[in-house]
C-alpha cells in the first residue's frame, strides 16, 4: 500500500514535552522504528509531522530579540522547522535502514500549502501561538505588525489566522521521489502557508495551517491507500471520561460524521484528527486511521485503531492501474 503517516508533536519531543535538540533526536530515533517496520513490509510511505514546539522556540527567540533583530515571519518559521525536523527524520530513517540491511533511502521536501488569500480567517485571526507576554514586551512585535489579544490575568498573546488548506503545492515532487523508491517527508507543520498575489506569484503568508487537515490533503494528492494519524492513544474514545467510555473501531465516513456531531471532539486535540481521517475516507481514496505511533504496523493490517472507511467501496482496479503507471 501507499501509506501517509502524520506524526504528532509527541513523536518529536521527550515524554515530558522537552524539545532540546538531544530530546528531539532521541524521540525521532524511536519514532523511526515502527515506520521502518512498514517499509520493511513493502509499503510506500510518506511522512508528515507537527512542528508546534519547534515554531514555539523560534517565536520565543523573536520575542527576546525583537528590539535588536527583525522578527522572522511565520512562513519562514515553518520553512526552517520543516528543514530541521526533516533532516532529523531522514537521518533516523537512514540509520534504521542501514541497521536492518534495507536498501532504501529517504528525502525531505521543504513544501508549501496553498490557502485562499481571501479566506475569512485572515481578517479575524483567532489561533493563539507563542507565550503570554507583558504589554511592554509585546509592543515591539505589535509595532512590527503582529496581532495580540489580552487574556485577563495571563497577559498578551499573539493570534494568527488558520486558513483552510487547498493544495499541497509540492506533491508532484513527493510523488516523483516515492516512485523512485524514497521514503518522503513532506508538508510538515501543515505546510508553509502560501497565497497567490495579484500577479499570480506564490508568496508566504503569516498563518498557521492545521497539520492534520493538510495530512488528509497530501494523502489524497499522492493517491494514498491509507492515512494514519499517529497520536498517543490506540483509538478514539467515545464518551471519554464517563462510565460509558469505549473505543471507536471501524466505522464508515458517514457514521463518523454522526459520532463527531454527537461527541463534539475538542478543536485543539482530537477534533482535527477525526475531521482529517473522515474527509480522507470521503474522498474515496482509501482508509483513514487514528492510532498510537507504536501500533501503526498493526493498524495498517486492520488490527487496531479507529478506522474510517469510505461509504462506498473504492475501485481497486483504478487504484492498481494508477500505482502501476507510477511504478
Amino acid at each position: 500500500m501507499r501509506i501517509v503517516i502524520a506524526l504528532g508533536g509527541n513523536a518529536m519531543t521527550s515524554s515530558d514535552g522537552s524539545a532540546r535538540p538531544e530530546d528531539q533526536r532521541a524521540a525521532i530515533r524511536l519514532a523511526a522504528r515502527p515506520i521502518v517496520d512498514l517499509v520493511a513490509d513493502g509499503h510506500d510511505v510518506l511522512l508528515t509531522h507537527g512542528n508546534g514546539p519547534q515554531v514555539g522556540n523560534l517565536l520565543t527567540k523573536n520575542e527576546l530579540t525583537a528590539g535588536q533583530v527583525p522578527p522572522v515571519p511565520l512562513d519562514w518559521c515553518g520553512a526552517q522547522t520543516q528543514a530541521t525536523i526533516g533532516m532529523l527524520i531522514i537521518n533516523a530513517l537512514d540509520e534504521e535502514f542501514a541497521e536492518r540491511g534495507l536498501d532504501r533511502r529517504s528525502a525531505a521536501v521543504v513544501s508549501r500549502t496553498l490557502v485562499d488569500a481571501d479566506d475569512p480567517r485572515f481578517s479575524s485571526p483567532t489561533k493563539p501561538i507563542g507565550r503570554y507576554l507583558t504589554r511592554e514586551d509585546a509592543q515591539p512585535l505589535i509595532d512590527s505588525g503582529q496581532q495580540f489579544v489580552e487574556v485577563p490575568d495571563r497577559g498578551w498573546r499573539r493570534v494568527v489566522a488558520s486558513p483552510t488548506p487547498r493544495e499541497c503545492l509540492d506533491s508532484p515532487t513527493a510523488i516523483a521521489l516515492m516512485d523512485a523508491g524514497f521514503v518522503v517527508v513532506c508538508s510538515g507543520g501543515g505546510g508553509i502557508p502560501t497565497v497567490k498575489d495579484r500577479t499570480g506569484a506564490f508568496v508566504g503568508a503569516d498563518a498557521v495551517i492545521d497539520k492534520d487537515l493538510t495530512a488528509s490533503l497530501i494523502a489524497q494528492q499522492v493517491d494514498a491507500d491509507m492515512l494514519i494519524i499517529a497520536t498517543d492513544v490506540d483509538s478514539v474514545i467515545a464518551d471519554w471520561g464517563t462510565a460509558y467510555a469505549k473505543p471507536i473501531g471501524e466505522v464508515t465516513a458517514a457514521e463518523m460524521r454522526s459520532i463527531a456531531a454527537d461527541q463534539d471532539f475538542a478543536a485543539g486535540s482530537m477534533g482535527p484528527k477525526v475531521e482529517a481521517v473522515t474527509s480522507f475516507a470521503e474522498s474515496g481514496t482509501g482508509v483513514g486511521v487514528i492510532t498510537s505511533l507504536a501500533r501503526i504496523a498493526a493498524a495498517a493490517q486492520g488490527l487496531v485503531g479507529t478506522r474510517v472507511v469510505p461509504d462506498q467501496p473504492s475501485n481497486p482496479t483504478r487504484k492498481e492501474t494508477s500505482h502501476a503507471l507510477r511504478n
